[in-house]
Parts: structure tokens; sequence; C-alpha cells
């Protein structure tokens, strides 16, 4: 049930369906839910709408909201705070850097204890061919 509470707040609700939003609107009704979902969808509004000049209000909100989690994850962004504000503001991303680390890292799972690295570095060459 967790999963599926995660998965609804993180949605757009325009995307969801009669059936899940009446699912949401119920869940929602607990105070502690219903504040940690409207704090996660402020979060995602300012990250998708690149609202950085809402950071601040966001994070006073989440280090004075009950549930813990929220007001670790604040305290780890203040940390942070410049890099957060930069991450939220530019456009450029480490993503496809990050993608191609973690395919590199999957295939050398898979090669593990088979063969030494020469075979492996024939093997990426012919994957990406």
């Amino acid at each position: 049930m967790i999963m599926m509470t995660t998965w609804l707040v993180l949605q757009r609700p325009e995307t969801l369906n009669d059936k899940q939003k009446t699912l949401l609107k119920r869940l929602t009704q607990q105070s502690e839910l219903s504040e940690a979902s409207n704090l996660t969808q402020g979060f995602i509004k300012l990250i998708r709408e690149q609202l950085p000049k809402n950071l601040d209000g966001w994070l006073e909100k989440a280090k004075n909201i009950t549930v813990k989690a929220f007001q670790s994850f604040a305290k780890g962004l203040e940390e942070d705070y410049d890099a957060v504000k930069a991450g939220i503001t530019l456009d450029v991303s480490n993503g496809p850097v990050e993608g191609q680390n973690n395919r590199l890292k999957m295939l050398k799972r898979q090669m593990f204890g088979r063969a030494r690295l020469d075979l492996l570095a024939k093997w990426l060459i012919l994957k990406n061919e």
C-alpha cells in the first residue's frame, strides 16, 4: 500500500483517473499524510517548474512538519543549498553520464566471474554497434 500511495502522490494530478483521485483523496484525509502529500507535491512543482524563489519557503515548511523524513531531507538540502538552488535553475544535467555509468556497472556485474577484462571490453563494443 505504501508504494501505491507514493506513486499516487508523485503523479501529475491531471493524469490520474477518477478511481485514483478518489483513493488519493481518502488517503490524504489523515492529517499527517495530507501534510506529507502537500509538501511532496510542492517540492515536485518547485523542481518541475524551476521555481528557486519557492525553495526557502518549502525548506521552512519541511523543517516544521511532524514527519522526520522531511526534516532530515530539508536539513540535507540546506547543507548543500547552493548546489540545490543551481540544480533547480540550470538546465544542465549529468543524467546521461550517470545513465552510462549505471549501464556499464550493470554489464560489469553480469560478466563478473565469467571472464577477464578483455572479454568485457569486446562485449561492450559489440553491444554498442
